[in-house]
């Protein structure tokens, strides 16, 4: 198992505990099934960022408290220097760099993701989440799945989207692809 899946997971059931919540009611602030939040919580499944978002919102804590494990406390600025942004890697396909980690307050929350590449036929994971997303592909091409429809993604290429529509992301050409990830 993946010790920092583990980690979150951890911080997950110490937040439902802190709240006092059933874990039927935090499955219903995520607007999933219980048994699945269980999964999550269990740490034995991959907790998509989506799911940690929402939680974050309906919950009044911020993403990086349930990513990192660190309360941010910059309200001026937060600077992240080249390669040295909190990094969560939550599977070997998916690799998150928090860009924004310790700035308070947050209106939006920057990531470089990194998405190995996977079988052709692989399925595509897909999810939602309340607000908007944009994403600039820095390195790599990808296909982005939104809503049903495949949109091919080349080095400098841009998307702003809807994120309540479900959408997914598979690396193309058998290389990983990195891109510039603003969940609002």
């Amino acid at each position: 198992m993946n010790e920092q899946l583990i980690q979150i997971a951890t911080r997950l059931k110490g937040l439902r505990d802190a709240l006092d919540f059933t874990s039927a009611e935090m499955a219903d602030k995520c607007g999933i099934e219980e048994s699945e939040y269980l999964n999550y919580e269990s740490g034995n499944v991959d907790i998509p960022v989506s799911i940690l978002h929402r939680i974050s919102q309906n919950c009044g804590v911020d993403l990086s408290v349930l990513m990192f494990g660190d309360e941010p406390h910059m309200s001026s600025y937060f600077l992240t220097r080249k390669g040295q942004g909190a990094a969560v890697e939550r599977t070997q396909a998916y690799k998150y760099q928090s860009l924004g980690a310790g700035f308070r307050n947050r209106k939006a929350d920057p990531f470089i993701v990194t998405v190995e590449p996977k079988e052709d036929d692989a399925p595509i994971y897909e999810n939602s989440h309340a607000g908007q997303e944009f994403n600039i592909i820095l390195e790599g091409r990808m296909m982005l799945k939104i809503a049903g429809k495949e949109i091919i993604l080349n080095e400098g290429d841009s998307i702003y989207f809807d994120a309540l529509r479900p959408h997914g992301m598979k690396a193309l050409d058998g290389k990983p692809v990195k891109f510039l990830a603003i969940i609002m």
